[in-house]
């Protein structure tokens, strides 16, 4: 097989899994852990390495949220089974840059990843996201040039594909809707700040033998927790987050 026709395969088959097969590091996330140590023994200096990685992680949650706050319906979706696409998005953030969707989730996972004070595991984690977002880029741009053709070429010649380009921005054909980004972001949101919380418990279990957790990440949780809920139901039961053409 052509390497061209491999990474293409290899794209597909990790856009169809992009969900879950992160969930692979899991066993890294363990191995990691029985390894954690608060710095310098200091618990409160812990906890402000804690809060970063945290800020660093909702960075990526607000490029996505920005993202899906400005495009139609038909792109920057969750689907699974092959690859869709009814128009090119090429103002707004993807004038900036060609995949912030990729973007976004790279620096929640590095943000995620920076949690565990471990310069093997960042370097394993960061290694494993550039080579699966590669992957999965690939295979998009692949569809995205046979189908929209030359419109597709001009928007790649001018707009970076992973590290942004401020002063590309345009603005974008359509407002920003806080429905429809609230609607498809709450859920990476709640999950970003329950993985926290677990790792926060395992680190805790791992350096004392016993579940040790500060207020804060009880309240945020809760927060979260709450937040989701209200929005689910929300999204199922009303339509008070319908936006019409989102």
């Amino acid at each position: 097989m052509a390497l061209q026709e491999q990474f293409e395969t290899t794209g597909e088959y990790f856009f169809r899994w992009r969900s879950y097969l992160p969930l692979v590091m899991a066993v890294l996330f363990i191995l990691a852990l029985a390894q954690f140590r608060y710095p310098f023994a200091d618990r409160r200096l812990d906890l402000a390495w804690d809060g970063g990685c945290l800020a660093l992680a909702l960075l990526g949650q607000i490029v996505r949220f920005f993202t899906v706050g400005f495009v139609p319906r038909g792109t920057s979706g969750r689907n699974t089974k092959g690859q869709v696409a009814e128009a090119l998005n090429t103002t707004g953030m993807y004038a900036v840059v060609r995949n912030p969707i990729y973007l976004g989730n790279f620096i929640i996972w590095f943000g995620l990843s920076l949690f565990m004070k471990s310069v093997w595991f960042t370097t394993i984690i960061t290694l494993f996201f550039t080579i699966f977002y590669e992957r999965i880029i690939f295979r998009e741009e692949a569809f995205l040039r046979e189908k929209f053709g030359d419109a597709f070429k001009q928007w790649a010649d001018a707009t970076p594909a992973i590290i942004p380009k401020f002063r590309n921005w345009r603005p974008p054909s359509l407002p920003f809707s806080w429905k429809s980004a609230i609607n498809r972001e709450y859920g990476t949101f709640f999950a970003v700040i329950a993985t926290f919380t677990v790792l926060e418990l395992l680190a805790g279990l791992f350096n004392h033998g016993k579940l040790l957790i500060d207020a804060i990440w009880i309240k945020l949780f809760i927060f979260s927790g709450v937040l989701y809920l209200t929005i689910r139901y929300l999204k199922k039961k009303t339509k008070v987050l319908a936006t019409e053409g989102r």
